[in-house]
């Protein structure tokens, strides 16, 4: 049985999921990663969901102010060996539905080339790509995607 947490980024839990996500984007981004790292530093991340299986937490993801109507969702990530069982959408789900709360009308997020699964999963989701914004305006490895919530 899974469970979802809202929390902050003082939460234990999604603090180690983000390391492991770390990891493996210093891999897939290979030399590019320096540059992506410096966008998704997680002091300034205030709303953060944690999604458990039993104890064990399994996928995380947040979102921040992007301005006063838009949320930009950051940080999400599965365990590998949890992917494939439709989690990634759970945990987006609930940070969208925690948006529409806040009165936020849309949602922005950014992805790398390198991330073809990531890419999927928000086309599959209702997110649309859209050009390149703020720091990822002039990168051909970025991906930028959004979506209106009801």
């Amino acid at each position: 049985m899974y469970q979802i947490i809202r929390c902050d980024n003082s939460n234990s839990d999604f603090q180690n999921l983000v390391v492991e996500l770390d990891k493996e984007l210093a891999v897939r981004d290979g030399e590019d990663h320096a540059f992506y790292d410096q966008y998704n530093k997680i002091d300034s991340i205030r709303h953060c969901v944690v999604l458990y299986e039993e104890d064990i937490p399994v996928a995380c993801g947040a979102m921040k102010y992007f301005d006063e109507n838009i949320f930009e969702i950051k940080r999400m990530y599965t365990v590998l060996k949890y992917r494939g069982k439709g989690l990634a959408g759970k945990v987006l789900s609930e940070l969208e539905g925690w948006a529409q709360e806040l009165f936020v009308q849309k949602c922005i997020l950014e992805t790398g080339v390198n991330q073809p699964e990531a890419i999927a999963l928000y086309q599959r989701l209702g997110y649309h790509r859209i050009p390149n914004y703020g720091q990822y305006k002039d990168v051909d490895s970025s991906f930028c995607f959004q979506k209106f919530l009801k």
